[in-house]
């Protein structure tokens, strides 16, 4: 799953529930904190990962006539060359990978600034700053299902795209996240 820009502040404050909960992890700046420079730290990485797209749609743009004449899939094109370029960018483009290169970075910059103390191995905190992604990344697409199924079900017909499915799409969705206890 490809995270956006609107949903770091959910794994953010998944990644700092999850810490919280941990029994060998405490935050002498409370769980607010915590949740914060995560997000900081996802923020900045998916802006990296803008700036990639960027380049790669500039790059696409460039040779729009050449790949009309080869009749090239567009969208396959800018993934083979996206995947070409990430090393530039520093961008990791497996998201397992990804995931566990954010969770040391993570790590790193929440112990290096004071915001959690531990006395255990650092795997098992990264591990639980992974697992916090995986849990995220794999209840996403359940969850959009279930926010899209009771849309539908509503009485009132809401249109795709419109701002009021926008805000009623953010609110069950954030009500889903409540109930499984990732908010």
């Amino acid at each position: 799953m490809r995270l956006k820009p609107h949903q770091t502040g959910y794994v953010a404050t998944k990644v700092g529930i999850d810490l919280a909960n941990a029994p060998f992890i405490t935050m002498p700046k409370g769980r607010e904190a915590v949740v914060a420079e995560v997000k900081r730290i996802i923020d900045e990485n998916l802006k990296k990962e803008a700036v990639l797209d960027e380049k790669v749609k500039k790059i696409i743009e460039e040779n729009y006539d050449e790949i009309e004449f080869q009749h090239a899939d567009e969208r396959q094109l800018f993934f083979m060359i996206k995947k070409k370029m990430a090393g530039q960018f520093g961008i990791i483009m497996n998201y397992d990978d990804r995931y566990n290169d954010l969770a040391h970075t993570i790590l790193d910059e929440l112990y290096e600034n004071y915001l959690i103390e531990y006395d255990v191995n650092e795997n098992k905190i990264k591990n639980v700053i992974f697992k916090a992604f995986k849990t995220f990344a794999n209840a996403y697409e359940e969850i959009d299902d279930i926010v899209y199924k009771k849309i539908k079900a509503m009485n009132k017909e809401v249109i795709p795209g419109s701002v009021d499915y926008e805000l009623l799409y953010e609110r069950l969705y954030q009500e889903e996240l409540s109930k499984r206890g990732m908010l």
